[in-house]
Parts: structure tokens; sequence; C-alpha cells
């Protein structure tokens, strides 16, 4: 699992919502932020993915530097995009599609919570 840098860890914090209903968790060993169990943030390296509709995601696909989330080279996730590493160096580019991530996870079911072994 590659490492995030400590730039790449703050932005992720400045990123990640301030909400009641906004929790934050490890997930592939990393950061990642969930509203009701699903997630719509997360850092993998230095890259931060969202999860955005199919609209949404199209539309981020078409800005260069932008592309689908792939924890594992060739299994991308559904509905997960990754943005464009320069935006590292102006984040309020990131914002809305934090916001459009976070607006669309909530309109999802809630996951219900995994039972303990």
């Amino acid at each position: 699992m590659p490492k995030p840098s400590t730039a790449a860890t703050e932005l992720f914090q400045r990123l990640l919502p301030e909400a009641p209903d906004v929790t934050q968790r490890p997930m592939f060993g990393q950061m990642a932020g969930f509203v009701n169990g699903n997630m719509f943030l997360c850092l993998f390296g230095d890259r931060v993915a969202v999860k955005l509709s199919g609209p949404k995601a199209e539309e981020l696909s078409a800005i260069e530097g932008a592309g689908p989330f792939e924890p594992m080279e060739g299994r991308s996730m559904k509905g997960y995009m990754v943005l464009p590493l320069d935006w590292h160096a102006s984040p309020e580019s990131a914002d809305y599609w934090v916001e459009q991530s976070l607006a669309y996870v909530r309109t999802l079911p809630p996951k219900p919570a995994k039972k303990k072994k």
C-alpha cells in the first residue's frame, strides 16, 4: 500500500467536512471519511478519491489528471474517482467535488454495522 505524504495527510484533513454525521476511520490502512457507514472521501497514498453519481463522475473524468480510483491496478472501485494530483497546490479546486460526494453519499441507504466476531 502506498504511504501518504505529510502534505497529502494535511490536505485530507482540510477536505474532510466538519459535520455531525461525518466520521473518519481507516480504510486501506489510510484515512477515509464516512457518512452513514458509506465512504465518500479517502486518501490512498497521495491520491484523494471521492464517490460520485454517474453524471458527476463523468464530469470529473473530463478533467485532466482525474480518473477511476484503483486501489489495486486494473480493479477500479465503482463510482469512486481520484482527483488530480496538481490540486494539492490549490485544495479549493477539490472542495466542490468533496461537497458533491458528501451530498451524493448522504442519499444512499445506511450501511449496516459489521457484527463483531
